[in-house]
């Protein structure tokens, strides 16, 4: 309010005419070297010198902040955003460098104009070196995920060009996206933000209690004392101590089930075991992960296409957006920890109906090899045979008693395929974009799986739940590829591929923390330790 109050000051007739005229007198600009010798002055603002040469050349080195000798709005505006950075999961201390409001009451009261010329060009490049630092965490994140080896994301960049944001900003130049307000990119990261400060709120108001069993679970009908704090931490008040209370009736029982959806827990609604270690969880450590995934939400593109698959690996779930809104989703089985499904995105380029699975160097030279060479029929008795690629997309059949099994290493001239069929763990169809991570998603003869809360199981493919349904969106816009054709081509015989009409963009992501649709937060289990590691790069 203070600054408000300043701004409404030395807006009055007079001081406006003073600044008018001096802004005449001396020229509103600085020069290329004021701007790198004030920016490689300072540790923080130096990461940013690129950044702020361009944006000053561009605009031929004027001022940015000021207009007819005035400070503009967005200088204020600036300083109250830094200082809410906290709302942001970011800490406000680390873009403190410079005392932004002094500076402003100095040049308030500058009485000579040559003083206040200086003092203007000193401020609009600090303004502007704030910015770049600022913003850079804000929409980049504060974490490069791919300067650190520990941290898994490959996804395609963030490419925001912060020197154009800060134009818009400034009302130079007009952008789909929200920079004059300073605000975040993505729907997913807003509605965390909100859920940060719920959580925090709730914090400062005690949090939730520990729950502790005097049997080894609690079911729906139970009376226990225990019950009083199930119903505090479920429905976030303490409950009266009354026999009433005691009951777990089925009203609290709804409750408990709509907790454990969100946790990704199979909803009984007993609490024990799985339920009571995640309720038990502080309500600090899920201000963390709210934070952490805040954090991921700035290494994603600033805009995703019109058509997208998104498959979170935590959630074992894959979701289907066109034009921002879900179209189509499923469960998903993803890779075990020892073979985990890395994080990265690409474009989904064709389906492969009735596949041969095509057995990958690190499976055969661990499983493959070593149970041919322990009994020479494994091969065979698994629908397995040996080729040898010829050219032109066309192989030779080899005898397996042709290779010494135990001498396959990674450098094997041939390939091992299982042919397709009911025992094929590709089932009958499968979807490729090509990458080096030799990674699909694809159908799977093990339906059964899909019941089960934890879904890791594969050596780092994605099977999914639903493959007909998503190759029915794939290809709906390529006619002939009617629903029977798709059945058709999946038990036909023989594999056949299919390119799409344009290729698909997937994204396959890891959020251990999200909000949905009607605001409920939902929480994972951090399955591959990618917030472990993310936790400490984050909060050094």
């Amino acid at each position: 309010m203070a600054l408000v109050s300043a701004c409404a000051k030395s807006g009055d007739k007079q001081q406006k005419k003073v600044a008018l005229a001096a802004a005449k007198e001396f020229p509103q600009q600085t020069d290329s070297v004021y701007v790198v010798n004030f920016t490689r002055s300072d540790a923080d603002f130096k990461e940013h010198l690129n950044l702020m040469k361009l944006f000053y050349r561009e605009r031929q080195y004027r001022f940015a902040w000021f207009k007819d000798g005035e400070l503009v709005p967005q200088a204020y505006k600036l300083v109250e955003v830094i200082g809410r950075a906290h709302e942001e999961g970011l800490n406000p201390n680390d873009y403190a460098r410079k005392d932004l409001k002094g500076m402003f009451q100095r040049l308030e009261q500058a009485k000579n104009d040559s003083t206040r010329h200086k003092l203007q060009e000193e401020l609009d490049v600090t303004l502007t070196a704030s910015y770049f630092d600022y913003a850079t965490d804000f929409y980049k994140g504060t974490v490069d995920p791919r300067s650190m080896d520990n941290i898994e994301w490959e996804v395609k960049r963030n490419k925001i060009k912060l020197h154009k944001a800060l134009q818009t900003i400034l009302k130079e130049r007009e952008s789909r996206y929200p920079y004059y307000e300073f605000e975040a990119l993505h729907d997913g990261y807003i509605r965390l933000r909100t859920a940060l400060k719920q959580y925090r709120q709730a914090k400062q108001e005690g949090g939730w209690p520990k729950i502790e069993l005097a049997t080894k679970m609690l079911k729906p009908g139970d009376s226990a004392q225990a019950v009083l704090t199930v119903r505090h931490r479920i429905l976030g008040k303490p409950a009266e101590n009354t026999p009433q209370n005691r009951v777990y009736d089925p009203q609290l029982a709804a409750a408990v089930k709509n907790f454990q959806i969100r946790h990704g827990l199979k909803p009984d609604g007993v609490v024990g075991g799985e339920t009571l270690r995640v309720m038990n969880i502080p309500i600090e450590e899920r201000i963390d992960q709210i934070i952490l995934n805040m954090e991921r939400w700035r290494w994603v593109p600033k805009r995703f296409e019109d058509k997208y698959v998104f498959v979170n690996i935590p959630e074992y779930m894959l979701h289907v957006f066109e034009k921002g809104k879900e179209v189509l989703n499923m469960k998903v089985v993803v890779g075990k920890e020892m073979h985990a499904t890395p994080v990265f995105s690409d474009k989904l380029e064709y389906i492969v109906f009735y596949p041969y699975w095509n057995i990958t160097p690190q499976i055969l030279t661990e499983e493959i090899a070593p149970a041919q060479a322990q009994n020479p029929n494994y091969l065979a008795r698994n629908d397995m045979e040996l080729v040898k690629d010829i050219g032109n997309n066309k192989v030779q059949v080899l005898p397996a008693s042709s290779v010494d099994w135990y001498s396959v290493d990674e450098n094997f001239k041939y390939r091992v395929r299982q042919r397709p069929g009911s025992k094929n763990p590709l089932g009958f169809v499968k979807f490729i974009f090509p990458n080096e991570h030799n990674v699909y998603l694809h159908d799977t003869p093990s339906d059964h799986l899909f019941n089960q809360a934890e879904r890791g199981f594969s050596h780092g493919c994605i099977r999914l739940e639903k493959p007909f349904e998503l190759a029915q969106y794939l290809l709906k816009d390529q006619k002939q590829w009617t629903p029977s054709a798709i059945k058709a081509a999946m038990h036909g015989g023989e594999e056949k591929y299919v390119n799409l009409s344009a290729k698909v963009p997937v994204y396959i992501v890891y959020f251990t923390a999200w909000v949905d649709d009607a605001g409920a937060v939902h929480f994972r289990d951090d399955v591959y330790g990618h917030d472990r590691d993310l936790e400490m790069a984050y909060f050094r």
